[in-house]
């Protein structure tokens, strides 16, 4: 490190501290420090000398840096680099007034350059005092107080007009003492540099500027910071720690490995806003309206500015912890009250699911029983608390059981919920149909907890609608009988042909045995179609007693048997369509039930035809889905008003004189409610009504 001025010397000693922190805990890194003392002697004797003397004390050492700190180390490693430093890297820093010719013929070079900000520091100073009227600048002719000198006359011009700027550089000290002595209260002087009068005596840089701060109270404002301390305010200063820290990251860099010629210099020199604590206080200057980022110096011990982090950290720590107790304490009532509308909520569950009739019980992931209602311990003969711990062996034959536990670990498997319909053997009591909603539920903790059962008993409800269905039935004989008069009347007829042939055949003596069983064959054949009429009829009115998958095809055919004469004396054009080439079209469910709704429908339709007088049509389409057989009646006899097609499927809701009410609403309870399907109305057009039954088609879709 080759300094240009001298040890004791501020600047230098801030940077070389600087650098040797930087250095001193890095492995195998050494640093040698001279001193050039040029601030004091810089004559050509003199830097003759001391290369002499640089040259005879390094010849046997090699250097892997060579930092030149200020423009005279700059000048002399520029001057002698052929023989003192050729290829050494050199990273210079505190550069005045850096031109490109300084580093000419200078291979491996790069560094930091020291620019003060004159239009900075005298905004600074207008900034601070508003009712400023004059600046005094204290200078030496030397060559950086002459470079600074032409920037500021660079940029007086800007603040003519607003304060007057007066130099001082060619008077010995006592007359710069007796014109700032002379300064007035709205005065103010820029510290440039004074380390020698136009007598030519030396001064250290901190001596004339403490004499000049006895002499005047006038507030002080410097360029380098290495005046802080000593009298001045503070400004926008060269700081030779930022010199310092800058250069030592670009040392840092070559030691990595980077070519120094490929580090950009650092050209914007990196001053800060510093002051000194004391004359702020002195002058009562507050820098804070004006700064937002700056430095103070001496200021007096603040135990909260010390330890400021410590201050803000305990305060956090302790408003955290008077949060927390408060928190908790809200925490505690609101679970108190919590815990009381809880125990408030489970009494009222638990009444509330006593006074439910339908049985309900809930079970663990083994399948006891953890919980229920009165309901559901009446089944049994037994108290609620009786059925903890229970499970379904306890009540009926294994095998049974075991079916209903393998499903029920399905169903836990799936995480889902059912419904079934089952037939209980309870103890001491007749078989009963119910209906058996599961769902599976969870902990808190998200695993699976077990499954709540809701039980609906069916039996006296499915009594009841088996009992409407076969009363919708016998609703339907009158004009069913009437269809078995028509069907039974064509056969008839042949009968009675065919007994007048045999009286004609033996009264003309042309009987015999081959003429005889030709009569008996065609009288077999028509009362076999009778027959068969009376067989269709009967199987009608029989109820199916459970479900089976049958074909939509052979039902509709079996049906328009026992009514396609009525249609066809009433002069209505009766159409089915097929919508897909196949001979099946399955059906999941009741199939006698299913025909019941079939004719229901198409009776309907005939009748609303019949009734208008006019004739028309009614079309059956039949069409197959993926899971669902589609069959769509439609009849041209006009719409249903639209106030009244919302009801049609109520039960006792009639548009006829002597209807009952029950046809649509018993078509829907056996669509939907005991084969899982669907059963719609639509108008279409002015004069279409479409009934559209969806049924499923296999076990699975329901």
């Amino acid at each position: 490190m080759l300094h240009s001025y001298h040890k004791g010397y501020k600047w230098s000693d801030d940077i070389s501290k600087v650098i040797e922190k930087n250095f001193s805990d890095k492995d195998n890194t050494f640093v040698s420090t001279v001193y050039m003392d040029t601030k004091r002697v810089d004559t050509p004797e003199y830097l003759e000398e001391f290369y002499h003397y640089y040259k005879e004390r390094f010849k046997h050492y090699s250097f892997d840096i060579v930092m030149a700190v200020d423009n005279s180390a700059l000048a002399f490693v520029q001057e002698h680099y052929e023989e003192l430093f050729k290829n050494t890297p050199i990273v210079f820093l505190g550069i005045n007034n850096f031109e490109n010719s300084l580093i000419q013929g200078i291979k491996r070079v790069t560094g930091v350059v020291e620019n003060v900000d004159i239009e900075k520091n005298l905004d600074l100073m207008l900034a601070l005092q508003p009712e400023l009227d004059k600046i005094l600048v204290i200078n030496e002719q030397s060559i950086t107080g002459d470079a600074i000198r032409k920037e500021i006359d660079a940029v007086e011009s800007k603040y003519r007009s607003r304060v007057e700027i007066e130099h001082i550089n060619s008077m010995d000290m006592e007359e710069i003492a007796s014109k700032t002595a002379e300064l007035g209260k709205n005065s103010a002087i820029l510290w440039v540099l004074l380390f020698k009068d136009k007598t030519g005596r030396f001064f250290t840089y901190k001596d004339n500027l403490q004499q000049i701060r006895k002499i005047t109270n006038t507030p002080i404002y410097g360029l380098w910071d290495f005046y802080l301390d000593y009298g001045i305010v503070g400004g926008f200063l060269t700081s030779a720690t930022s010199q310092a820290e800058a250069a030592c990251k670009i040392v840092d860099q070559i030691f990595a490995g980077k070519d120094p010629s490929h580090i950009p210099i650092v050209e914007k020199s990196p001053n800060r806003y510093m002051f000194d604590y004391k004359e702020l206080e002195n002058h009562r200057i507050d820098p804070s309206p004006v700064l937002k980022n700056y430095e103070i110096i001496n200021k007096p011990f603040s135990f909260y500015e010390e330890y400021k982090q410590y201050v803000w950290l305990f305060a956090a720590i302790f408003s955290a912890i008077i949060m927390i107790v408060l928190f908790l304490m809200q925490n505690v009532r609101i679970r108190k009250q919590s815990e009381l509308a809880l125990k408030n909520q489970l009494e009222f569950i638990k009444v509330l699911l006593d006074t439910i009739p339908n049985p309900i019980y809930f079970t663990n992931v083994a399948g006891e029983y953890i919980g229920s209602n009165t309901a559901f311990a009446r089944l049994y003969d037994r108290t609620k608390e009786e059925m903890i711990g229970k499970t379904i062996f306890d009540f009926y034959p294994g095998e049974w059981a075991s079916e209903r536990r393998k499903n029920d670990l399905e169903l836990l498997e799936n995480k889902g919920s059912e419904t079934v319909e089952l037939m209980l053997h309870l103890p001491k009591k007749r078989a009963r149909l119910f209906t058996l909603s599961k769902a599976v539920y969870s902990n808190s903790d998200g695993s699976v907890g077990g499954i709540v059962c809701v039980m609906d008993d069916m039996t006296e409800r499915m009594q009841q609608q088996q009992f409407l269905i076969q009363q919708s039935k016998l609703t339907e004989m009158g004009e069913m009988i009437a269809g078995v008069a028509h069907q039974w009347n064509e056969p008839l007829v042949e009968l009675s042909a065919i007994m007048q042939d045999m009286e004609f055949c033996f009264n003309s003596g042309e009987m015999d045995r081959t003429k005889m069983k030709e009569f008996v064959r065609d009288a077999i054949i028509q009362i076999q179609y009778m027959s068969q009429t009376l067989k269709d009829f009967r199987n009608f009115l029989k109820p199916s007693t459970r479900k089976t998958l049958f074909c939509a095809k052979k039902a509709l055919n079996e049906v328009l048997e026992i009514i396609g004469r009525q249609i066809f004396y009433a002069h209505i054009d009766l159409r089915v369509h097929y919508l897909k080439d196949e001979e099946i079209f399955p059906v999941y469910g009741y199939e006698n039930e299913f025909k019941q709704v079939l004719i229901n429908v198409i009776n309907n339709a005939k009748n609303k035809l019949v009734k208008s007088k006019k004739g028309g049509s009614i079309t059956v389409e039949v069409d197959r889905e993926i899971i669902h057989t589609k069959i769509i009646v439609s009849d041209d006899g006009g719409i249903i008003p639209e106030k009244i097609i919302g009801f049609i499927f109520d039960p006792y809701f009639t548009t006829t004189k002597n209807g009952t009410g029950l046809g649509l609403y018993m078509a829907k309870m056996i669509i939907e409610d005991k084969m899982g399907g669907s059963i719609r109305v639509q108008n279409r057009g002015t004069n279409t009504v479409e009934f559209r039954i969806l049924v499923p088609n296999t076990k699975g879709g329901e």
